[in-house]
């Protein structure tokens, strides 16, 4: 089994200077612009049944 991945990038501020939080797992914070966030997987995603899937357009 693999370690888990570390976010590379505040989703806020985009800064780099990221810390685990002590909430818990998943938990991270900013040093940069003093916010905390957690991060979760929800799963993967079902692939469409059709092309005509609503909310995804062609390329």
């Amino acid at each position: 089994m693999s370690e888990r991945a570390a976010p590379f990038h505040c989703p806020y501020c985009g800064d780099e200077d990221l810390r685990p939080n002590e909430q818990g797992h998943g938990a991270w914070e900013c040093a940069a612009c003093s916010r905390a966030f957690q991060l979760k997987f929800l799963g993967l995603l079902a692939p469409a049944t059709s092309e005509n899937t609503p909310g995804r357009e062609a390329i």
